[in-house]
Parts: C-alpha cells; sequence; structure tokens
C-alpha cells in the first residue's frame, strides 16, 4: 500500500506546481507525512490551528517537525468570527468559522491539497478518488490513503516508527477539537466520538463533487 502512496504524492508533487498537504494530525496525517519527508517530496504542509485541538495534538505537531526536521505551518481561524461555546450552541457554525473559512483563505494560493482521508471511514468519503476536483474549494484534491484501511495505516505507522497521538491509545481512534471529541468504547463506530449525541459526523472540510483527472504535466 506505501509503495502506492508514494506514488501519488510524488505524481502529484510533479504534476501540480502549488501543492500543499492539510494535516489535522490523525493517524493517517501522519502517514502522509512520513511518506513526504522520507522521499524529500517539495510539499508545503499546514494545520488548522482551531485554538481548541488537545494538549497531545500540540505535543504530536511538535514531536514530529523535529523527526522529520519540517516544518508544519499553522492557519489560525479569524478570532473575531468564532465564539467560545459555540461548538455546543451551533456545531455547524462553529467548524465553518473555524476550518472551513480558514482552510478556503489558505488554499486559495494553490493548485491542489493533499488530504489524508479514507474510503472506508465515512458515507460522505466513500466516492472520494485519489485524484479528484474539489468544487468546494476550487482546486484539485489529492488523497494517497484513499483505498487504505484502518489496519493498513497502523501497519505502516508501527513498521516505520512514525510518531502518532498517545489518545489513539486511550480509546481515541479519530480525533479532532477538544471540545467535540469523545473516547469511544469497544464496539462503537471508530469515529462515534466525533461530535457525540448529534448526526454530524464531518466538519464540513471533505464534502465535495469529484471531477476530472488532470492530464500530467
Amino acid at each position: 500500500m506505501s509503495e502506492r502512496a508514494e506514488h501519488v504524492l510524488a505524481d502529484a508533487a510533479q504534476r501540480f506546481p502549488k501543492l500543499t498537504f492539510a494535516t489535522g494530525f490523525g493517524a493517517e496525517g501522519c502517514v502522509v507525512i512520513d511518506l513526504i519527508a522520507r522521499a524529500e517530496l517539495p510539499i508545503d504542509i499546514f494545520t488548522l490551528d482551531t485554538g481548541v485541538l488537545f494538549p497531545e495534538t500540540y505535543e504530536l505537531w511538535q514531536r514530529l517537525e523535529e523527526r522529520y526536521s519540517i516544518t508544519i505551518r499553522a492557519v489560525k481561524r479569524e478570532p473575531e468570527f468564532v465564539e467560545d461555546g459555540q461548538w455546543t450552541r451551533d456545531p455547524d457554525a462553529c467548524c465553518e468559522q473555524r476550518k472551513v473559512r480558514p482552510l478556503r483563505k489558505e488554499l486559495a494560493g494553490f493548485d491542489a491539497w493533499i488530504t489524508a482521508i479514507r474510503r472506508d471511514q465515512t458515507p460522505e468519503r466513500a466516492n472520494a478518488q485519489v485524484v479528484e476536483r474539489d468544487e468546494k474549494f476550487g482546486l484539485w484534491k489529492v488523497n494517497p490513503l484513499v483505498t487504505w484501511t484502518h489496519d493498513d495505516v497502523w501497519a505502516h505507522l508501527y513498521a516505520n516508527d512514525v510518531p502518532y497521538n498517545p489518545l489513539h491509545e486511550r480509546g481515541y481512534p479519530s480525533i479532532g477539537c477538544q471540545p467535540c471529541t469523545s473516547a469511544i468504547v469497544p464496539g462503537e463506530n471508530l469515529r462515534a466520538g466525533r461530535w457525540r449525541g448529534s448526526a454530524k459526523k464531518e466538519c464540513g472540510l471533505h464534502v465535495i463533487q469529484p471531477g476530472k483527472v488532470p492530464d500530467a504535466a
């Protein structure tokens, strides 16, 4: 699996002059960072610092930078539009202001962006392609791990000694912002701890209309 993902990343780096990876520091994101760094690909990396990430996530951010001698840029939300506690009153608006709006502004300067999504994570991601047109943000989207499974991800992390969030070992298979993420119990869906008690399972970053794959440069 890693050979295919490495090929996708290398091809994207050649195809798109302005290419970035937006990581949320999940297990999949750590795999992509490892693949980019080990291949020394000229790919920009940033994260959406919502201001309410777990302390363990901030610590992992630093560990990854030190391990791979890279810089992971912080893209911050616009504080004038964000209300504390909004994640409870209106989680969709909170995600829009802390994630979607800052991401849209940041991606405006790029030709394509890389994600770490997998098809088997949510119904909204089930039809994602390796390379697709992201109509939501107006650029191309590259998903090198789209065909991977949960076990593929963890096999790569263990085999390559990749740093990952210790919360994964405390019942948090999917980690987002601290107020909207809880641990799960055995038998629950791996994303059951995201926005627990609501039908919401996506922050809005990956709901798109796929398009035609561009020709290689």
